[in-house]
C-alpha cells in the first residue's frame, strides 16, 4: 500500500514539472470576478458622471449594506474582499480605465497592513496607490484617494498593530495626495474612536463597517464628488 502511495505522489509530481503552467496558474488579481459584469455595462452617456468605486470588501460591502447608493447614482462599485493593493493596480486598467468613468474613489491599504499577499512596507502600499493614481490622470480620470479607515485590530491577523500603521499610512498617502494635487478624503478623522479603531456603532469587526458606520462614508465622498467634477 506504502509503495502504491509514493507512486501515486511520484506520478503527480512529475505531470505537475511537465505541465507546471497547469499546477500553478492562478487568477491572483481576480480579474474573473468582474469580467462579464464590465463587458455588459454600457459606455457612459455624454452627460453621465460615471463613478468607479475601487477598494476592498469595504468598499465590496457597500452595495450589500446599502444598494440604493450604487442604484440610484452613476456609481460602479468594483470592490473585491480580501485584496491589496498590488492586485487592484494589476485589476485597474480593466475594472476602471476601460469603464471610462469621470472619477475614481480609491480605498486602499488595510489588507497590505494585515499581510494578506505578504510582507509590506508603508511606503510600498504608498507607491500602489500613487501607480493607480498616475494611471488614472494619465486616461483623463481624477482621483479620489481615501485615507484608510480606522482599525484597532484585524480579528483574521491579531498583533499587526493596524491603530499604529494605519495614522502613519494616512499620512503618507495624504502628502502624495497633496503633491499630485488631487482629493484626498479623510474618512479616518471622522471615524476614528479614542483606540485608534472604529467605535462600536460603526463596526461589526473593528473592521467592517454597519450601516450606519457607511452612511458616515457616504456623506463624505458624496461632498468630494461635487468638489471634484466642480474642478472638471
Amino acid at each position: 500500500m506504502l509503495r502504491t502511495q509514493t507512486l501515486i505522489w511520484t506520478m503527480a509530481s512529475l505531470l505537475g514539472f511537465l505541465n507546471p503552467m497547469k499546477s500553478t496558474a492562478q487568477d491572483w488579481p481576480n480579474l474573473e470576478k468582474y469580467r462579464e459584469t464590465n463587458a455588459a455595462l454600457p459606455a457612459p452617456a455624454a452627460d453621465e458622471d460615471r463613478v468607479v468605486f475601487m477598494g476592498n470588501s469595504i468598499t465590496e460591502g457597500w452595495s450589500g449594506a446599502n444598494p440604493d447608493f450604487f442604484n440610484e447614482n452613476p456609481y460602479v462599485n468594483r470592490g473585491i474582499s480580501g485584496q491589496t493593493t498590488p492586485q487592484m493596480v494589476l485589476r485597474f486598467r480593466q475594472d476602471v480605465i476601460d469603464l471610462k468613468p469621470k472619477i475614481v474613489v480609491i480605498l486602499a491599504g488595510t489588507n497590505d497592513i494585515a499581510g494578506n499577499t505578504g510582507p509590506m512596507t508603508l511606503a510600498q502600499i504608498r507607491d500602489n496607490i500613487l501607480s493607480m493614481v498616475q494611471l488614472a490622470k494619465a486616461n483623463g480620470i481624477s482621483p479620489i484617494v481615501c485615507s484608510v479607515l480606522p482599525a484597532y485590530d484585524y480579528p483574521w491577523r491579531p498583533g499587526k498593530e493596524p491603530n499604529i500603521k494605519i495614522p502613519e499610512l494616512n499620512g503618507l498617502i495624504k502628502e502624495m495626495a497633496a503633491q499630485e494635487e488631487i482629493m484626498y478624503l479623510d474618512y479616518f478623522s471622522a471615524m476614528a474612536d479614542d483606540r485608534n479603531g472604529l467605535p462600536k456603532e460603526l463596526t461589526t469587526d473593528e473592521v467592517h463597517l454597519t450601516k450606519a458606520g457607511y452612511a458616515v462614508m457616504e456623506k463624505l465622498v458624496q461632498e468630494a464628488i461635487l468638489t471634484t467634477l466642480s474642478k472638471k
